[in-house]
């Protein structure tokens, strides 16, 4: 009897071996034959879940994104306040911030290795982007578009911060600056509120 397959299942772990190898070697140092090799599998099946290394890529973006968002409402509660919510949020992504500082590198790396990207691959990550602004809208109910872009542009910023040495040693540092960032947004929502009666 021959072995059923859920390819979706198997594409999904291949693109998690992808995040580990373009992690370890870099987007742009990485070939789909060496990619193939590193995933223990053949060139042919690798060409069979994904046409080309853009596309490995791109599909990884998309799967991070939908994984953060379903880890993120796994653990946080959708009662409290606005305080309570944006802390939530900041919790979550100290939680997770040496991934995400990896990920801002790979992307870093792609766009390098792209010469600034496609117009399709630019759309597709400022779907990405708009997905995850368009949940933090729904999880926080702030509706300034301006605020929402803040808080990822913020994001960001601070994984930026790993290249100016302020390394994971410096927790307080980075906890600091959520706190200071929360506040900011309250105080913003607060006058917003104000000027409005």
């Amino acid at each position: 009897m021959p072995k059923i397959v859920d390819h979706d299942q198997y594409r999904k772990e291949l693109l998690q071996g992808c995040l580990a190898l373009f992690a370890e070697r870099g987007y742009g140092s990485i070939t789909m034959r060496q990619i193939a090799k590193g995933l223990s599998v053949s060139t042919g099946t690798l060409y069979h879940y994904f046409p080309s290394k853009e596309s490995i890529f791109m599909q990884l973006v998309q799967e991070l994104c939908e994984q953060d968002i379903s880890n993120f409402f796994a653990q946080a509660s959708e009662e409290g306040s606005l305080e309570e919510r944006l802390q939530a949020v900041m919790d979550f992504v100290l939680q997770n911030i040496q991934k995400y500082h990896q990920q801002l590198l790979l992307w870093v790396d792609f766009f390098q290795q792209t010469r600034e990207g496609s117009e399709a691959e630019i759309l597709f990550l400022r779907q990405i982007w708009d997905r995850t602004r368009d949940t933090l809208k729904d999880y926080l109910q702030v509706q300034d578009p301006a605020i929402l872009d803040f808080i990822m542009v913020f994001v960001d910023g601070l994984m930026i911060q790993f290249i100016y040495n302020r390394g994971f040693q410096r927790m307080e540092w980075f906890e600091q600056q959520c706190q200071l960032t929360i506040q900011m947004i309250l105080r913003h929502e607060q006058h917003c509120l104000e000027t409005q009666t």
